[in-house]
């Protein structure tokens, strides 16, 4: 979508958001349901140390991209 900047309204802003976070989460939800296969201890051998490194990684990701979605508040910085 080339538009100006001009035309970058709050409506259009809002319409490419919702686009965009739809399709990019119903991705990470596919691709969870795929890793949940991983689960299968019939096909494949884990131990409980391996789960937590995973879901530990997965964990931490999902805290910092949550992170950006959240409201900061400016410090101002002060010597005193």
């Amino acid at each position: 979508m080339n538009m100006p900047k001009e035309q970058f309204t709050e409506k259009a802003k809002r319409d490419r958001f919702v686009r965009l976070v739809t399709i990019r989460t119903n991705a990470v939800l596919e691709k969870l349901r795929v890793l949940g296969h991983c689960a299968n201890k019939s096909a494949y051998y884990y131990n409980d140390q391996d789960i937590e490194k995973v879901f530990g990684e997965i964990d931490d990701q999902l805290r910092d991209v949550k992170a950006k979605f959240k409201i900061r508040t400016k410090r101002t910085f002060t010597l005193e």
